[in-house]
């Protein structure tokens, strides 16, 4: 409104004094008589000196470009590598110039700004890549300057999102790498008391950030406490919007079990039986034995053995709910537990509590995978119904030797199968969920060192364990190599089991992770991802879909819906 009250002369030169295409020195206000003829010729000169400014400094542009052309070509001019990296430079200049457009003048306000960006971000040449919602959400992109972040911010950008970026220090180098209009948060994975300022008014996390050593503690620190680290801080974030909401989070996970003291142990009851009939049992009765405590290690311990054919031991408790919860607001369980290698039996009783005959069974092994959803409950009869959570009353954890994988003890020694040991923390009911919360890249292994590799898959395998107990939908994606190339020129391979072989551009991976954002098939899904290639004879891929990606269409969704949740 400021500049429609200011006089023609004013409007001529603070237009050309916040012009960046040629600099001129405008002549004294002094000089500018109160008659509108003396006006219109200082307008005039002021026009004319620009004008002549812009064309000596086009003439100079014309020699250098000239005496750049006559200059010969080296291979560095040439190199494939070299072209990508001052492609991206060129890139960023651009943008960086882009984004300053917003700043018309300094003394500009803040609001007036803020919604010159938005215009320019959200209704300028990038609208064809806006996707619903995205200007209401908040990503925190950690590992920002990594290989794959500095595609991800540009690409959430693009997009309409909100970024945040998390880096260890703000130097010349962090400002040139991102774009002006990253927000930028000073923190360490490692260090959770800096990761609370970062997740402030964050919806969504993307994890691209690495260890750049394969020093034990390094790795520890990023691939696996960094994780860790920051599903705590969003957790706890979201616990703090619900307790101003006077609510409960809805990413809150619904404490079962929790054994921290011998009194935590009551109401369980320890059985034993075998699966074949008296007679039979009595003919191959060896003994078996178990006890549930609470140890002076402060553990509560499941343990004993199995001799007996066809025996098993378990413990099983009544559920007490807290009054208005019912599971199938849930999507699954989460154990923390750990012990000797073996696997076990959770079983669920649904159906009238007070009535024992009209009560089904419902079944899931686990081992090391402690995060179980409801749909993964199997029916001990085949005509009983699909498990329905809000009628599950009864739990039971159950050991059993058979099917036991042969485990190596200390020094090589194969342990007894029949002897168990398992030690319980806590039995919690998972929240419910359309969309991930999390996006963690991660690696199949392909690429790294082989002195190195165990190492490196230690770290990332027990960050990816930490983030599929935190309760928060998640997405883990494990990419082949990384190439520094063009995306969306070839079709992509998605599979599970560590059978890939080829590697994959990071303009792709960055396109999988803004993908999954909001696509309800990512969530609570691992899943290695590649370029397309043909399997050896016998060895062919049966849970894949190839695709090209493109903007134009949605490949992610067909991709990942016939692969399996929580692997």
């Amino acid at each position: 409104m400021r500049a429609a009250s200011a006089s023609p002369t004013t409007n001529a030169s603070a237009s050309l004094r916040n012009t960046n295409h040629f600099n001129f020195t405008p002549l004294p206000l002094s000089t500018v008589k109160n008659n509108n003829s003396n006006n219109n010729k200082k307008s005039t000169l002021v026009v004319v000196r620009a004008i002549k400014d812009r064309k000596e400094g086009v003439n100079e542009y014309n020699k250098e470009n000239t005496a750049k052309q006559q200059q010969p070509l080296s291979l560095e001019d040439v190199n494939p590598v070299g072209l990508g990296r001052k492609s991206r430079q060129i890139f960023d200049e651009v943008w960086r110039k882009f984004s300053g457009l917003g700043q018309i003048s300094r003394t500009t306000r803040a609001d007036d700004k803020e919604a010159l960006d938005a215009l320019l971000i959200r209704e300028g040449p990038m609208c064809e890549f806006a996707i619903p919602g995205a200007q209401n959400t908040t990503v925190l992109v950690v590992g920002a300057t990594s290989r794959i972040g500095r595609i991800v911010v540009r690409k959430l950008m693009l997009r309409g999102y909100t970024v945040k970026a998390l880096v260890r220090k703000a130097d010349e180098e962090v400002s040139y790498k991102l774009p002006r209009s990253v927000e930028i948060m000073i923190g360490d994975v490692g260090d959770p008391s800096t990761l609370k300022e970062a997740v402030e008014g964050c919806n969504k996390i993307i994890y691209c950030a690495t260890a750049r050593s394969s020093i034990t503690g390094d790795l520890f620190r990023v691939d696996h406490q960094g994780v860790s680290n920051l599903t705590k801080a969003l957790q706890d974030y979201n616990n703090k919007l619900a307790q101003l909401r006077a609510g409960k989070s809805s990413k809150s996970k619904l404490l079962l079990a929790k054994f921290k003291s011998a009194h935590s142990l009551n109401g369980w009851e320890v059985r034993q039986g075998t699966y074949f009939q008296d007679a039979v049992a009595s003919k191959y009765d060896a003994g078996m034995d178990a006890k549930f405590e609470f140890t002076e290690a402060g553990e509560a311990v499941f343990s004993g053995y199995i001799f007996t054919r066809g025996g098993y031991v378990e413990i099983s408790k009544k559920l007490s709910l807290p009054l208005g919860y019912t599971l199938d607001r849930y999507e699954g369980l989460v154990l923390c537990v750990g012990g000797n290698g073996r696997s076990y039996v959770l079983i669920l009783e649904a159906g009238p509590s007070a009535d024992a005959t009209q009560c089904n069974l419902y079944f899931a092994r686990i081992s090391t995978k402690v995060r179980v959803p409801f749909s993964s409950f199997r029916p001990v009869k085949p005509d009983y119904p699909p498990l329905d959570p809000f009628l599950v009353h009864t739990m039971t954890l159950r050991f059993e030797p058979r099917r036991q994988r042969p485990v190596e003890g200390p020094a090589g020694v194969k342990q007894d199968l029949r002897s168990f040991k398992l030690i319980l923390e806590y039995i919690k009911a998972l929240p419910t969920g359309q969309e991930t919360d999390f996006i963690l890249v991660s690696c199949t292994g392909l690429g790294v060192e082989p002195t190195r590799r165990e190492q490196v898959l230690k770290a990332k395998r027990a960050g990816e364990d930490s983030l599929r107990r935190s309760g928060l939908g998640y997405t883990i994606i494990r990419p082949g190599p990384l190439k520094e190339e063009p995306g969306g020129q070839r079709a992509l391979i998605f599979d599970q089991g560590n059978r890939i072989s080829q590697g994959i551009s990071c303009v792709d991976v960055a396109d999988i992770c803004v993908k999954a954002l909001h696509d309800s098939t990512a969530r609570n899904k691992s899943f290695d991802v590649c370029y397309e290639y043909v399997s050896e004879q016998g060895r062919e891929l049966y849970e894949l879909v190839a695709h090209l990606p493109d903007k134009a269409n949605n490949y992610l969704t067909p991709a990942l819906s016939v692969l399996e949740k929580n692997t």
